[in-house]
């Protein structure tokens, strides 16, 4: 940027006090030090993260005033010194975990966007040139907005025990976001994709995405069981485990398969029921606990979305200035896909 004392918008937090606590405030637009990028930010990616983020109900400590917001895409408009990786006008994505490069998760690594660190939504934001990726020409910034959590988070969940093979069975549980992306990625590897849902309706777009077989599990609480039926007895290979109960998914795992468990629950059945240790036994599944994704990962899916000319499921686009309204919406549940925050 060339103007001096440039202003820009954000919106930074009070952890603990719900939305009452987010605030937009007015600042000077940064200027990038060595290593540092300086982004100007066109479309975000809000969820359910962002609502315990507030609340102070995630596993990260979160500091006082942080900038919130973990997945955000937008133009690079200024590089410091000794900057390599990306030009001004490049498109790019932030990367969630900026420091988490490749390998496993460590927690020297574990400085995330908008809970430790200054998050993405801003209009600007200063960023190490490290923490980037580019995003697929194909996709806008608001369809790329989509991919740094979810679907990063999701790559990782069928990747990690080794690439899927075609006929191999993966079973999602409900259309959150990540499930969304599970199915979609899953399904262009010639993988049988097994998905469960609340409504009639849901199951409809279920399987417009890829869905073979949706399982309704409120009409079919013992759904692992139409799992083993629908798999010859054999069960799934994969089974991508956002919602819980555990037991349920490991009771619906093949012997030897892979259970990838993203995130944690809060309540009720998915989160205080205890696991008889015979029923992991006699599972035989290897559990994997998913924390999204390095750049690597990131990096990766890019590839293959770009490959593909994948686009995410968007379910609801509001402007920078309607973020309490879009995360009110979050709150109310029962989305489909993901919401975005478009900056234009």
């Amino acid at each position: 940027m060339s103007e001096e004392n440039a202003r820009m918008r954000c919106y930074r937090l009070d952890p603990g006090r719900g939305l009452s606590g987010l605030t937009l405030q007015d600042h000077e637009v940064p200027r990038p030090g060595r290593g540092q990028v300086l982004v100007r930010i066109r479309a975000n990616g809000l969820g359910y993260r962002d609502l315990l983020v507030l609340e102070n109900n995630y596993p990260l400590p979160i500091t006082p005033g942080v900038i919130p917001g973990c997945e955000g895409t937008g133009e690079v408009v200024a590089v410091g010194a000794d900057v390599t990786r990306v030009l001004p006008g490049d498109r790019v994505a932030a990367t969630v975990f900026p420091r988490w490069l490749d390998g496993p998760f460590r927690f020297e690594n574990a400085a995330q966007l908008g809970t430790m660190i200054d998050g993405v939504l801003a209009e600007y934001a200063l960023l190490d040139e490290q923490g980037l990726v580019r995003i697929p020409d194909h996709l806008s910034y608001e369809e790329a907005a989509a991919l740094p959590l979810s679907a990063v988070t999701a790559w990782h969940a069928v990747t990690v025990g080794g690439p899927l093979r075609p006929g191999q069975t993966v079973l999602t549980l409900g259309s959150g976001s990540v499930s969304l992306f599970v199915l979609q990625l899953a399904a262009l590897t010639g993988a049988r994709v097994i998905a469960t849902t609340s409504s009639v309706e849901k199951a409809e777009r279920l399987r417009a995405l890829g869905a073979d077989e949706v399982i309704d599990y409120r009409r079919n609480p013992d759904w692992h069981t139409h799992v083993r039926e629908a798999t010859g007895g054999a069960g799934a290979n994969l089974v991508v485990d956002s919602t819980g109960p555990l037991r349920k998914s490991l009771q619906a795992a093949a012997r030897g398969g892979e259970i990838a468990v993203v995130g944690y629950w809060l309540s009720g059945d998915a989160g205080t029921e205890p696991i008889d240790p015979v029923t992991i036994f006699s599972s035989g599944a290897v559990l994997r606990p998913i924390a999204t994704g390095s750049r690597a990962h990131f990096d990766a899916l890019n590839q293959a979305v770009d490959f593909h000319r994948l686009r995410p499921v968007i379910d609801r686009t509001f402007s920078f200035d309607q973020v309490p309204e879009a995360l009110g919406y979050i709150e109310t549940g029962g989305g489909f896909g993901k919401v975005i925050i478009s900056h234009s």
